[in-house]
């Protein structure tokens, strides 16, 4: 049975992965490793069915290791770190399992000052209690239950600075945005919001709560074109990932939205710095730096890419998968910030589309899963290569024209696949190249 503890979060099968019983032990081991025993830690969870269950299991086991738990209900994993800010607590667990499919449940632990807890910052040692189910109990335990949505609302308000009136077709994938947007909304003025799938539905009636999945985003595209909107904008399932299609239904991949953002963050911060996880496009970094900012590559994954921004003083970082991190949101992800920004930008032209043309300069072929039965050697053969190889995250090989990068997944048993090229069809013949290396 496949190992629900991953690189950056727990997720699993419901409830033959991940149970209430082993919730409990998971939230019982975070006090025991996080030293929480007396202190306040936050609580929320998501809206899928096993959400409830799951919940009341991990602030069980929280309680009984003498935590004073938080309680913040049902709202999206940036309401929780809003939310840890707000009431002062030394972090946070989110129950989700983000944009899995319906039958899967998950948790996403935040520890002392924002840090996130994955692969070698407190995992391995959660797992280890977990597993062994050293139940550790102290005295002093409690649960207070409290409602941040509407301070997290006006909170995100402040950043809605729009040049003209915006119309904009926002799909939530029956996740929990439709929620927080009825939050934001009254609060925003010069939007007209056309919503799509708003109610949270844990089962995910229309389609998967994944905006990076093209199938997904088909009726937001056709409602954005009937509507004739100035976008779309479609959410993952926890509310932190945002993804666009402009005003033709054209998807803009999440790279071309980091450069967007870069460019707003440089017109705040001149000669700032950015970061991009290293599957994006290479126009990221020469637009940053045209625009005189720095620009840093990071692994991929939300723990290693926070360590980045603080490691870096980055002002912000945008990840292929729609996350994008802000420093003044102490260095987590929210996708309405991020929604709130791109629209700020929208506005500024008359069609979004004009202002994504120029960054559209190379092929890129999106992400491709391999099943590999030994990655290893794949990886071995792409090193062999003659371009310039980088160990980042799996293996980058670089060429004058055209690159490509291999990583194992942390959450699937696949190998990622990423090529670019100066030319579609310099890509095309590449990514054949490639393909054939790695099924060997």
């Amino acid at each position: 049975m496949p190992d629900p503890f991953k690189a950056y979060d727990i997720r699993g099968l419901y409830p033959q992965e991940l149970n209430e019983s082993l919730a409990y032990q998971i939230g019982n081991a975070t006090a025991q490793v996080l030293g929480l025993a007396g202190k306040r830690y936050t609580v929320g969870r998501d809206m899928r069915v096993s959400g409830p269950m799951l919940k009341a299991a991990v602030i069980q086991g929280l309680v009984d290791g003498g935590v004073h738990v938080v309680d913040v209900g049902m709202v999206s994993t940036p309401a929780v770190t809003f939310s840890m800010h707000l009431m002062n607590t030394e972090g946070g667990i989110q129950v989700t399992a983000s944009h899995n499919p319906a039958a899967y449940g998950g948790i996403k632990i935040t520890g002392p000052g924002f840090k996130p807890v994955g692969g070698g910052t407190g995992m391995e040692e959660i797992e280890q209690i977990a597993r062994s189910a050293k139940i550790v109990k102290k005295p002093g335990g409690s649960v207070e239950e409290t409602v941040t949505l509407d301070a997290y609302a006006n909170y995100l308000a402040k950043l809605w600075a729009p040049k003209r009136p915006l119309k904009v077709v926002i799909d939530g994938g029956n996740g929990i945005i439709g929620t927080m947007f009825q939050h934001l909304l009254p609060k925003l003025g010069n939007i007209m919001v056309v919503p799509l799938n708003w109610d949270p539905d844990g089962r995910f009636p229309v389609h998967e709560a994944n905006p990076l999945k093209l199938e997904n985003l088909k009726q937001l595209q056709a409602r954005v074109k009937a509507e004739k909107a100035d976008f779309g904008a479609a959410f993952d399932g926890d509310g932190d990932r945002c993804a666009l299609v402009d005003e033709t239904g054209e998807f803009i991949s999440c790279d071309l939205t980091t450069a967007l953002l870069a460019k707003y963050f440089l017109a705040k911060e001149p000669g700032a710095t950015i970061a991009y996880d290293l599957r994006s496009s290479k126009v990221v970094a020469e637009y940053a730096a045209s625009l005189g900012g720095k620009a840093v590559e990071t692994r991929v994954g939300h723990s290693f890419i926070k360590q980045t921004l603080k490691a870096e003083h980055a002002v912000f970082a945008g990840e292929l998968s729609g996350h994008y991190y802000f420093r003044d949101f102490w260095n987590a992800d929210s996708g309405l910030y991020a929604f709130i920004l791109l629209a700020n930008i929208a506005s500024e032209t008359a069609k979004l589309s004009d202002l994504v043309k120029p960054l559209r300069k190379y092929f890129h072929t999106g992400e491709i899963n391999f099943k590999v039965a030994d990655p290893a050697a794949v990886f071995a053969r792409a090193k062999a290569l003659k371009g310039k190889v980088e160990e980042l995250d799996g293996v980058t090989v670089r060429f004058a024209d055209w690159w490509f990068n291999l990583r194992a997944s942390n959450t699937e048993p696949v190998v990622r696949l990423n090529l670019e090229a100066d030319t579609a069809a310099l890509r095309d013949a590449k990514l054949a190249e490639i393909k054939s290396l790695i099924t060997g």
